[in-house]
């Protein structure tokens, strides 16, 4: 039974006949009453292997996410959009055994000028992520926020900064997990301003497989 809540002319909630009502981040809406299907057709198998292995990458950076897609949140939430560009895009191979394109992930979407020298270096279990200031470009400035990030793939485990350094230091260190030794780590960056809601595209930057001398004990 559904319950009108702003008169004849306004938003239900609840179940009229085959309409169901309710509200969504402050939005009235309406949807046809769903009808039992069988839930595991081929179509919907391979909807949830993609939407399980999505979750499964997004868990340990959903707070970088949620920064990298504010401002597609409109209606939606950061995380949701961040979701549907990575099942559209960054899934590959054959069902049931679908890999990620780590290539094409995007973590972060706007239009500030990322640096086009971007670069990452391992030394003593810290990886140092490097760029040139381009502030002059664009709106590019000074005291926008790095964004670096490490994805272990071998793990599921992320390592990233989102606040520690600026465009003008060109550089910023993270330190590396002593159990990461011997994976293969997948980098990004992106920036994103202090003084508004813009950011950059994020950057792939390239994979690198710790030699295990490479991590200090």
């Amino acid at each position: 039974m559904g319950t009108i809540k702003k008169g004849i002319l306004g938003g239900f909630s609840g179940t009229v006949g085959t309409v169901v009502g309710g509200n969504w981040k402050g939005i009235d809406y309406m949807r046809s009453k769903g009808t039992p299907t069988n839930p595991n057709t081929p179509a919907q198998k391979v909807q949830r292997t993609k939407f399980a292995l999505t979750q499964a990458f997004l868990k340990p950076i959903t707070s970088y996410v949620r920064i990298g897609f504010r401002t597609y949140a409109i209606k939606k939430t950061a995380y949701n959009c961040a979701m549907s560009h990575f099942i559209k895009n960054c899934i590959t191979g054959e069902s049931p055994n679908f890999t990620i394109d780590f290539t094409k992930v995007v973590l972060a979407s706007g239009n500030l000028p990322m640096p086009s020298d971007a670069s990452f270096l391992l030394e003593n279990g810290v990886m140092t992520f490097s760029w040139t200031d381009n502030s002059v470009v664009g709106d590019a400035r000074q005291n926008d926020f790095a964004m670096p990030l490490i994805y272990n793939k071998n793990k599921g485990e992320a390592i990233f900064s989102t606040e520690s350094a600026t465009r003008s230091t060109e550089t910023i260190a993270l330190p590396v997990s002593i159990d990461w030794a011997g994976d293969e780590l997948e980098m990004y960056l992106s920036f994103s301003a202090t003084d508004s809601n813009k950011l950059s595209n994020s950057e792939y930057l390239g994979s690198y497989t710790i030699p295990a001398e490479e991590v200090p004990v």
